[in-house]
This record gives C-alpha cells, sequence and structure tokens, in this order.
C-alpha cells in the first residue's frame, strides 16, 4: 500500500459497513460492485477515528490553508472531528460551517464559528454533482476568503455524463486541488492484497474497466 494509514481506513469502512460490496444502484443507474455511506460512521469512537483519517491525508499531502470550513450538514460534524484530529497532532487551525438557512436572532446569518479569511480548505464526504462544493466556493469567496482546496474521503474516480470525474469536474471549474483518503485504486490494491475477496476485486475492475476515468 501506498501509506498503511488508507488501508486502515479501508479496513474501518468494512468494519463499520460506511463500505458494502454486493449490487448497488448508484444515482447515474449504474450498477456498482461496491457501496460507501460516510452517514454510517455514527458514534463517538467512529466519528473520532474518521477525523483522524482526514487530519492524516490532509498533512500526508501538504495542503496549504489557513482554516477548515464544513459545508452544512454532513460537513458540520466532519469539520469539527477534523480540527479536532488536527490540533491532537500539534496543527491548530480555526474551523466555520455554514447554515442551511439564515438565522435572523441572536448573532444571525449563515455561517457559524471563526470568520472565513485567508486560504480556506473544504472538507466534504465525497463528491457526486458537485453541488455542495459549488456553494461553498461561493460562500468562501463572498467572504473574501479564497478557497485552497477540498479534501474527501473517497473518490470514485468514475466519470460522470462526460470524460471527467466529478473530483476533475470541481478542480477544473473551480481551479482548486481535491484530495481524498482513499481513491478506487487504493480500494483495488487492498482487494488485490486480500486472499478471499477475488471475486470482489473482479467485480470493482470491470465496473472501473466500463465507468472509469481514463
Amino acid at each position: 500500500m501506498k501509506s498503511d494509514f488508507r488501508q486502515a481506513f479501508i479496513e474501518l469502512a468494512i468494519e463499520r459497513k460506511v463500505l458494502c460490496f454486493g449490487e448497488f444502484v448508484t444515482k447515474a443507474g449504474r450498477v456498482s460492485p461496491y457501496f460507501f455511506n460516510a452517514g454510517l460512521f455514527n458514534d463517538g469512537d467512529s466519528l473520532r477515528r474518521l477525523g483522524q483519517f482526514y487530519a492524516k491525508a490532509i498533512i500526508a499531502a501538504a495542503l496549504p490553508f489557513d482554516m477548515l470550513f464544513g459545508p452544512a450538514y454532513k460537513g458540520i460534524p466532519l469539520v469539527s472531528a477534523i480540527a479536532i484530529a488536527l490540533a491532537e497532532m500539534g496543527h491548530n487551525y480555526p474551523f466555520c460551517f455554514n447554515r442551511k438557512e439564515a438565522k435572523d436572532h441572536g448573532e444571525g446569518g449563515m455561517l457559524v464559528g471563526a470568520p472565513l479569511q485567508g486560504r480556506v480548505l473544504i472538507v466534504d464526504d465525497v463528491i457526486s454533482a458537485g453541488t455542495s462544493i459549488r456553494e461553498s466556493v461561493d460562500l468562501i469567496k463572498a467572504a473574501g476568503a479564497a478557497p485552497s482546496g477540498v479534501v474527501i474521503a473517497l473518490d470514485r474516480m468514475e466519470r460522470g455524463i462526460d470524460q471527467l470525474s466529478a473530483v476533475q469536474e470541481v478542480r477544473r471549474l473551480h481551479g482548486i486541488s481535491v484530495t481524498s483518503i482513499i481513491t478506487l485504486d487504493d480500494l483495488v490494491e487492498y482487494l488485490q492484497g486480500h486472499h478471499g475477496l477475488e471475486h470482489r476485486l473482479l467485480a470493482v475492475e470491470r465496473y472501473r474497466a466500463q465507468y472509469g476515468i481514463k
């Protein structure tokens, strides 16, 4: 494996049934041999460990940023867990998240946490249509800050409606980097190294041959 934490993350995802194998119909109507549901990191221990894996991926990629931003709603627990994990590793960063609806009392506004400023790293679970990232980029720029990149849990490396994947589309549209804890390549490498998972590996490789990015 390219990095031990990637294999460990796959093992945690399988253990928590976040990563499942079988036949799953995607939003695009494709029959995928695997399914990833980060919402099943749904207790204190798994969220703590998830934050640590994000932090390790961020540090390994040497991403340049000044603060973290988590888009509502999934990004709220994510950005909190990641900020804590980074601080425990000696990297203390401010963080912010948004509300879906503006608050008209108390402190008011759309944003909660540290003021958006400097280079802002967006955290999310996956990128499907890219809508959440586009909205985050607009919020960050409206505040006078600069989106510096995105970090997600899994890059499926799968074509969208054209030849680009959702991740590649975000890179092209917004000119920012996208980093992930694992990619489809990491999953294939994991399956190759585990006896008894040959039939899962064959299904994933067939799917990648049909829908994977070039």
